[in-house]
C-alpha cells in the first residue's frame, strides 16, 4: 500500500455529523439487515478517522449538531444539494426523502446552510423525491450534474430539480439505475478528476450507461462485488481516494488517475448502507 498524501493546496471545506446517535432501526435499503447491532464506540473512531483522513487531505471540517432521535443524520450529503453560481453566490436546494425518519433532517441541515449565507432554492417537489448528494453529483469542473433516480429521487422529482438548475444553465444528466445495492447513485459512480470516473456499469440501465460514456474520456469499471464493498463511494481529496477497502484492480486504477488509496473503515456505517462519500457534503 501506498503512503497517502499529505495536501498542501488550498483547502476544501467539508461538513460533517458526529454519529452521536447513528443507530440503525429499520431497513430501508439491502445492506440494513437487521440482524448486526452497531457499536456506537466504534462507529465514533471510524467517524474520527474519516476526520483526520479529511484534514490530513487538507481539508478544513466543519460539523453540525446531531439531533436525538435522527439516526441517519450522520450521512451529511443527502439532506441538501450544495452548489454556487455566480447569479445566486452559494445556494443549496433541499431534499424530499423518502423516508420520513430521514425527512425530519433536512429541515436541521436547511438552518445550519441558511445560518452561514446560503440562498435556499425551494424546488416545488409535490409528492415527488430529491436525495441530495446521495443522487446528485457534479461534475469536477461544475459543468454539470449527474442524477440518479429510480429507488430515492423519483423520475419526475429529478425533472423538477434539472429545471430549477436550467434557470441557472447547469446541465443536468438523467441516469436511471436498477442495482438495489446500489440506490444511490454515489455508491456507483465516483468522479476521480475532469476526464476519470469509476463506475459500476451494472447499476445503469443501459441508456444511461450510454449516456455516461458521452461525457467522460476515461471510465473505469469496477465489479459488483467492489461496488458492493463501497469501493465506489470514495472522497477524492489531496491526491488521495478515500475508500473503506481497496483490490489490486482498484489500486492499479487509482494509480493510473495518480490517486492514492486511503483506508478508512466504516463497517459499522454500512450496517446503514452508507460509506465515506455518504459521511460528508463538501462546501463552495
Amino acid at each position: 500500500m501506498t503512503t497517502p498524501h499529505k495536501a498542501q493546496e488550498s483547502p476544501n471545506r467539508v461538513l460533517l455529523c458526529p454519529p452521536t446517535y447513528f443507530d440503525v432501526v429499520d431497513a430501508k435499503n439491502p445492506y440494513m439487515s437487521g440482524n448486526a447491532p452497531v457499536d456506537r464506540e466504534r462507529a465514533l473512531c471510524q467517524w474520527q478517522a474519516l476526520r483526520s483522513a479529511l484534514e490530513q487531505s487538507g481539508c478544513v471540517v466543519e460539523t453540525i449538531d446531531p439531533v436525538p432521535g435522527l439516526e441517519d443524520m450522520v450521512f451529511a450529503a443527502n439532506q441538501v444539494f450544495v452548489g454556487w453560481h455566480e447569479s445566486v453566490g452559494k445556494f443549496i436546494v433541499p431534499s424530499r426523502m423518502l423516508y420520513a425518519s430521514r425527512q425530519r433532517e433536512v429541515r436541521f441541515y436547511v438552518q445550519w446552510y441558511r445560518e452561514r449565507g446560503y440562498k435556499v432554492l425551494d424546488v416545488d417537489l409535490g409528492d415527488d423525491r430529491l436525495e441530495g448528494h446521495g443522487d446528485l453529483l457534479w461534475h469536477p469542473d461544475r459543468s454539470r450534474i449527474y442524477a440518479g433516480y429510480g429507488f430515492r429521487t423519483t423520475k419526475a422529482g429529478l425533472e423538477k430539480f434539472a429545471a430549477a438548475m436550467a434557470r441557472l444553465a447547469i446541465p443536468v444528466v438523467p441516469l436511471q439505475l436498477v442495482d438495489p445495492y446500489c440506490y444511490h447513485l454515489d455508491t456507483c459512480l465516483c468522479p476521480l478528476n475532469n476526464e476519470a470516473a469509476l463506475i459500476f456499469p451494472g447499476a445503469f440501465a443501459a441508456e444511461s450507461l450510454a449516456a455516461l460514456r458521452q461525457h467522460w474520456r476515461r471510465l473505469h469499471e469496477i465489479n459488483a462485488e467492489e461496488a458492493h464493498k463501497f469501493m465506489g463511494n470514495g472522497i477524492v481529496a489531496g491526491g488521495n481516494y478515500i475508500t473503506p477497502c481497496v483490490t489490486p484492480q482498484l489500486e492499479a486504477l487509482l494509480q493510473e488517475e495518480q490517486l492514492t488509496p486511503w483506508i478508512v473503515d466504516t463497517s459499522e456505517f454500512e450496517k446503514s448502507g452508507g460509506s465515506v462519500f455518504c459521511m460528508k457534503s463538501f462546501l463552495p
